[in-house]
């Protein structure tokens, strides 16, 4: 018999704030994180803007010497992961560390330390390459890391499915506790590539926003005016555990995980496939995982990147698989005010559908100022809306045709 599985700790380091209580106040009140970036000199770039995290100090969480053999993107997972774990109150010094497991992913891994890795080479030969080169990039690490740092010794993993990465890391942890191979999992997704490479690669795509004047505003997505995402940094991490588990130690419930579907376009390596057939699907896996029918839904955490071909896309799926149904239920896009945080985007909008089960509220679509004719569900425009949520579904979409959707809904004992 599968395991339930609720949702006891959340984790955020995010353009918009740090802490979960920062987090989804800075959402509640349609706050902005996208600004000129500021890691490195863009002024060539055709988009000059993103959603960086401000105030972040490695050494808060993490050992300064251990630090600075970290890539940024592991130091926000372990950061992410401690802010988690604390806030879940799971003593582990009284755990089986056997049966918690870590299942960290992301979407492009240590491009940051590639770089500055690269300028050493061609500028200062091989023999002056770090020796922690290699294992300070490679993607797994921020995995590999976050079960050393705090001696996680049950399965131990990452998924790489470019901006799925955060919904399928923390749908495949779901998995491994509802299959017993874990009591608990530290899982989710951080990225931290707003770096030069990353940055001019997604530029010559034509991919993100160049409304560069405007960098609060130029997230928008379903908005008739979107002219591409807005890329963002950070780390999302949730503490998964057995409701068995849970119960045994008395920990605070914010929602039961109850649903995952996972599924592939097939068709193209960037542009999702016409008339969101696959996403509905998705969607649908996800529903019928939890044994519910669509009507349930009352709020889906849309991918909603504000480029032109997903919003249209994302819409279509949602009313193809809803009928009409898709007019009753409030959509709204996190990446309106973080931007899109890649790998790391599904596993802070898992923590956004927790607290608005918890908290009987959903978060706005920010820069919704002239609606697409074309799509007109309601995508909860501008201001933050008081609405009791009893399931939610969030939804990921990446390159390569990477479909995934999870169900969380309202913790109710039987």
């Amino acid at each position: 018999m599968k395991k339930r599985v609720v949702i006891t700790g959340l984790g955020a380091i995010t353009p918009v704030g740090i802490g979960k209580d920062e987090f989804w106040s800075a959402l509640l009140a349609g706050r902005s994180g996208i600004g000129r970036i500021t890691r490195f000199d863009p002024s060539d770039y055709a988009t000059q803007i993103a959603g960086e995290v401000k105030g972040f100090e490695a050494s808060a969480y993490i050992d300064k010497k251990e630090a600075k053999r970290m890539d940024r993107s592991t130091q926000f997972a372990i950061a992410a992961s401690k802010l988690a774990l604390e806030d879940a109150k799971l003593d582990l010094a009284a755990e089986d560390k056997s049966r918690i497991g870590t299942l960290i992913g992301t979407g492009i891994g240590g491009i940051d330390t590639l770089h500055e890795q690269y300028k050493v080479l061609f500028d200062k030969g091989p023999g002056r390459v770090s020796p922690f080169f290699v294992p300070m990039m490679i993607a797994n690490m921020p995995a590999g890391q976050t079960s050393i740092a705090f001696g996680l010794q049950g399965p131990c993993s990452c998924v790489v499915t470019a901006c799925a990465t955060g919904t399928n890391a923390v749908g495949d942890a779901f998995r491994m506790i509802q299959r017993g191979d874990a009591d608990v999992m530290v899982a989710g997704g951080t990225e931290a590539c707003v770096s030069p490479a990353a940055v001019a690669g997604f530029c010559s795509m034509k991919a993100m926003s160049t409304r560069n004047h405007e960098p609060e505003k130029a997230s928008r997505p379903f908005e008739q005016g979107r002219d591409g995402f807005v890329m963002g940094e950070g780390a999302g991490i949730v503490i998964l555990e057995s409701l068995d588990h849970a119960l045994a130690r008395g920990a605070h419930i914010y929602a039961e995980f109850a649903g995952y579907g996972s599924n592939a376009d097939s068709y193209h390596i960037t542009a999702p496939a016409p008339e969101g057939i696959q996403a509905a699907k998705c969607m649908e896996l996800a529903i019928n995982d939890a044994g519910l029918p669509p009507e349930a839904v009352d709020y889906i955490n849309a991918h909603g990147t504000s480029t032109p071909l997903n919003d249209k896309n994302e819409s279509l799926a949602i009313k193809r698989l809803f009928g009409d149904h898709a007019h009753n239920i409030a959509i709204s896009s996190t990446k309106s005010m973080t931007g899109h945080l890649l790998g790391a985007a599904g596993a802070i909008e898992c923590i956004v559908c927790a607290l608005s089960i918890a908290t009987g509220k959903v978060h706005p679509t920010i820069n919704y100022e002239n609606p697409d004719p074309e799509l007109d569900l309601d995508y909860v425009p501008n201001q933050f809306r008081e609405k009791t949520v009893n399931v939610a579904i969030s939804n990921s979409f990446g390159f390569g045709g990477h479909n995934a959707t999870i169900l969380v809904k309202k913790y109710q004992a039987n």
